[in-house]
């Protein structure tokens, strides 16, 4: 990892990299539960979950698809905890039909998935994999036919490998091949395809892909922070336009994971805060500010250089629908001058809840990032487009009784329910994940699901959870208890 010459507030960026695992699962002690007034949600309040192209569909090579950057990275020695591989995951290329059946079986209204970039244009740009556009077709199809609205993401961290090896989105190149993609998209689905949403987490791709190295495409270079971030959000400003070209009926938003960024206690609690500060100018506002306001933060520029253009702040700065937030956690950070980078992630503090990642089980955080977004960018609605808790990691079978999920859940949808009560404009819910799938460089160690998925048989098995949230989902009434 490069950190030559890298400022103390910069290095904010580098510590969630940090993350420790742990055999925690999701109960505990209920510190940070918040009380909304009323548990009963509006009638047209959306209930769905989420699932991603790389992490279920498998058939890495079916219908002509290319290869995306995971496709190589997960086939490097030492990449993937458990040295497995997503060749076959949930096998939900072939499956889609049952994906879709359990999503309608659950009462649920919606249903978020990804489009596999590569899969549509095997080489991210030029012909056209058309029968990769057939399967999406067809998903889009049966969901409608069940009542289910599609959620489709464009961009779920699968970058198509040929763009990689022009560049990628250290490539400003990229970022108009991204639109052209976006394009295709709105041109043979938008018919009936109203929802997209644009990118997923681009701080976590950009950060662990390119920085710690921990994610695909495995780079460790601090000097791809800008150029990465920025042609990211460029991308994205100039798909909006595409989208919105093709058909002017789309709902269109974006996700981000937005975290709290807390500075650790202790001796160094008032100096942890220039930690803190770093990393939520690094991982929040470098995207939050220039799609809502127009502008980086000061944080950025050092990164940044001469790369944005005099047109770029315009182009990113797209009217959205909604906005979309993922959350699991907050982030603490601490000072370590002794350190070479001076900067470090910090354990939460003593005693609280943790879950299977070590991170603190916390929904006022929830909370406190939907009132940033009502107080600071302009209410925007919103959808918690992921929310959920990994079994304890292992190589078991799944956990059926997962009262540990509900819990969970439960505990955190209060948070939702009391930022509506506060004025947050908060329309849906997505619950991480349907099926236990393929956890990135964790392999199968660590399960989300509300259905399991037996690697050996391929049988799917709905949880407790799975029955709960589709109570949940039928009634719209938040029980008090599992």
């Amino acid at each position: 990892m490069k950190d030559g010459g890298m400022s103390r507030r910069a290095l904010g960026a580098l510590a969630v990299g940090g993350t420790a695992a742990s055999l925690a699962g999701c109960a505990g002690p209920k510190d940070g539960d918040v009380r909304p007034k009323s548990r009963d949600f509006p009638k047209d309040f959306v209930w769905g979950t989420a699932s991603a192209a790389f992490q279920t569909e498998g058939s890495p090579q079916a219908d002509g698809r290319g290869a995306s950057v995971w496709d190589v990275f997960q086939d490097q020695p030492g990449k993937i905890i458990d040295g497995s591989n997503a060749k076959i995951a949930t096998d939900s290329y072939r499956r889609w039909a049952e994906d879709v059946d359990l999503v309608a079986g659950a009462g649920m209204g919606a249903y978020r998935f990804s489009i596999s970039w590569s899969r549509v244009l095997p080489t991210g740009a030029g012909a056209v994999a058309q029968a990769g556009v057939d399967h999406y077709s067809r998903l889009v199809d049966r969901l409608l036919e069940k009542g289910v609205a599609p959620y489709a993401t464009l961009f779920h961290w699968d970058l198509p490998q040929a763009i990689q090896d022009r560049g990628g989105w250290a490539a400003r190149d990229s970022a108009k091949a991204f639109a052209d993609y976006a394009a295709l998209i709105g041109e043979r689905l938008g018919d009936r395809l109203k929802r997209i949403i644009v990118l997923n987490e681009p701080a976590v791709h950009t950060v662990f892909g390119h920085v710690t190295g921990e994610h695909a495409p495995g780079l460790k270079d601090v000097a791809l922070l800008g150029p990465v971030t920025h042609h990211m959000n460029l991308g994205q400003g100039m798909a909006i336009q595409a989208l919105r070209a093709a058909h002017g009926d789309l709902s269109i938003g974006t996700t981000l994971a937005l975290q709290p960024c807390r500075p650790a206690g202790g001796g160094l609690a008032f100096w942890n805060r220039l930690a803190s500060d770093g990393l939520d100018a690094l991982w929040n506002r470098a995207w939050l500010d220039p799609l809502l306001r127009g502008e980086y933060p000061d944080a950025m520029d050092e990164f940044l250089g001469d790369r944005v253009r005099p047109e770029d702040l315009t182009i990113i700065r797209q009217k959205v629908d909604f906005m979309g937030v993922n959350y699991y956690a907050p982030a603490y950070m601490r000072l370590a001058p002794l350190s070479p980078g001076r900067i470090k992630p910090a354990d939460p503090p003593s005693g609280v809840e943790l879950d299977a990642f070590g991170r603190h089980v916390d929904p006022s955080g929830l909370l406190e990032v939907l009132a940033r977004l009502r107080t600071e960018y302009g209410n925007p609605p919103v959808f918690i487009t992921e929310n959920g808790c990994s079994d304890p990691f292992g190589d078991g079978r799944a956990i059926q009784a997962d009262t540990f999920r509900i819990a969970f859940l439960r505990r955190h949808l209060q948070a939702v329910k009391a930022a509506m009560e506060a004025g947050s404009p908060v329309k849906g819910f997505f619950a991480w994940c349907l099926v236990d799938n393929w956890e990135w460089a964790l392999g199968y160690r660590s399960k989300f699901g509300l259905v399991s998925h037996d690697l050996s048989s391929g049988e799917r098995r709905p949880k407790a959870s799975y029955a709960w949230y589709a109570n949940l989902a039928r009634s719209g009434v938040l029980p008090t208890a599992p």
